[in-house]
């Protein structure tokens, strides 16, 4: 077996390739690269789905970051149990070759409970009081002090929200050398975030205003790339998606309470979305919206609803939902995809004020869809920092607090994913010393068989 590392620069296409990324274009130069025809929908959790199993959602089930539970009548966002990915992880493939192989995984999803050797995802704790404490859960599990005694407390607050920044993908890259000197696994998958952030924020067009993220994200790469190299370990340079610019947010479940399809129920003066009550809903998930309906009789009046709306530019039903890969049960009974330029919110409150309490905040279970304004702190927040320090004050106390720093302004929002870009250049890109790799085009389902190929030295995949 030829031990690698499969490094995962989220966001990175061959657009984003350039002066600010020398040591990534030095890499692209001396291997084999080809774009890769992204996973529908075109998420994090969809993507390294399909990657690590060669499966289409339908198969293996992911179908967005998050869906609709049509059993518990709630909305299910950021699971982390590798129970849900149904399929044949690469690594089982490449034990039953060697039944010595082994795998750590770092941060890809899906992380908790897998089959993987060693393992690290963030992962807080919520005592009883109703506190967040930020943490790590590892496999081993007595791992997780001895990798925070020596790099530290994983940075939470750098690795979401309006405090993301390098020093989390920073401190991944720091775990995956910590686990390759202590343990030298055959396989590490590596997940570096970065350059999902102010891709978000800012967008792609600008590449002046994107600079500063791209050179920080290839002194990371370059740094770990020399780590593996000295280790005589091969690279894999792999992305999930790319991020385009978009202007527009739709709310579709807005336009569903227009219609009367939407329950809306009071909790304290705030408005709850009451999903098993409603007749149509929508769970956003970036450009893609999975649209669930507790009244059937209804699906054509909310297709042509959404088709007429601005901004949405395709909606898939009956044969076009199957050859898109989302007859599963988990996936929307209508499945809208945004155009170009735009982008789904989860919002379904008509004015700000009923907002649900943590609407204002970075809470990535609660809120039924996908939220990228928690990127932001609300520019309308009079000397922010002090109001952060009282809040933190407060926690420190033993007082409860809202961290309610979030906007409720989606045109802050300036770049998106989840849709297939037209442009290959706006495409995830593989790059290695790829035996299998003869062309420089391939469909995300067939990464499995290459990343197959190079880790069992040129062995060709049978399912």
């Amino acid at each position: 077996m030829q031990r690698t590392a499969i490094i995962n620069v989220v966001g990175l296409t061959g657009r984003l390739i350039g002066e600010h990324t020398p040591a990534i274009r030095s890499f692209i130069e001396r291997h084999r690269s080809a774009v890769v025809e992204p996973a529908f929908p075109a998420v994090t959790c969809t993507a390294q789905a399909t990657y690590l199993t060669g499966e289409r959602p339908d198969f293996h089930g992911i179908v967005g970051n998050g869906w609709y539970d049509r059993n518990l009548a709630e909305h299910q966002f950021w699971k982390q149990s590798n129970h849900l990915v149904k399929g044949r992880k690469l690594w089982e493939a490449l034990r039953e070759v060697d039944p010595s192989f082994t795998c750590a995984k770092l941060f890809w999803w899906y992380n908790m409970y897998s089959s993987a050797d060693y393992s690290i995802t963030p992962r807080p704790m919520y005592p009883a009081d109703g506190r967040k404490v930020f943490d790590i859960y590892t496999h081993p599990m007595p791992m997780r002090e001895k990798i925070k005694a020596d790099l530290g407390e994983f940075p939470f607050r750098s690795f979401w929200g309006p405090g993301a920044d390098i020093q989390s993908t920073r401190w991944i890259a720091e775990s995956a050398k910590w686990i390759e000197r202590r343990l030298s696994p055959s396989l590490s998958l590596v997940y570096l975030p970065h350059l999902d952030y102010n891709l978000q924020r800012l967008g792609t067009s600008d590449i002046s205003l994107i600079a500063k993220d791209l050179k920080e994200i290839d002194d990371v790469v370059a740094d770990l790339i020399d780590c593996y190299e000295r280790h005589q370990v091969k690279v894999v340079l792999l992305s999930e998606y790319g991020i385009t610019d978009v202007s527009r947010p739709v709310h579709l479940n807005r336009l569903f309470r227009q219609e009367g399809w939407l329950q809306v129920k009071d909790e304290l003066g705030r408005e709850i979305l009451d999903l098993g009550a409603s007749r149509a809903f929508a769970i956003a998930d970036h450009q893609v919206a999975h649209i669930y309906l507790n009244d059937p009789s209804i699906l054509t009046e909310v297709q042509s609803l959404c088709e007429q709306t601005p901004g949405v530019g395709q909606v898939l039903a009956g044969e076009a939902r199957v050859r898109a890969g989302m007859d599963h049960e988990r996936a929307g009974d209508l499945i809208a995809i945004a155009d170009a330029d735009s982008w789904f919110t989860y919002y379904y409150w008509q004015q700000d004020r009923l907002a649900p309490d943590f609407a204002r905040c970075v809470d990535i279970h609660r809120k039924p869809g996908y939220d990228p304004v928690e990127l932001f702190i609300d520019p309308t927040i009079k000397l922010p920092k002090l109001k952060i320090a009282t809040r933190l004050l407060k926690k420190k106390l033993g007082f409860r607090m809202l961290m309610d720093l979030i906007p409720l302004d989606a045109n802050l929002v300036r770049g998106s994913h989840g849709r297939i870009p037209e442009d290959p250049a706006d495409w995830p890109i593989l790059v290695g010393d790829l035996p299998s790799l003869r062309t420089n085009h391939v469909d995300s389902s067939e990464v499995f068989a290459h990343l197959y190929a190079h880790c069992s030295a040129g062995r060709g995949y049978q399912k």
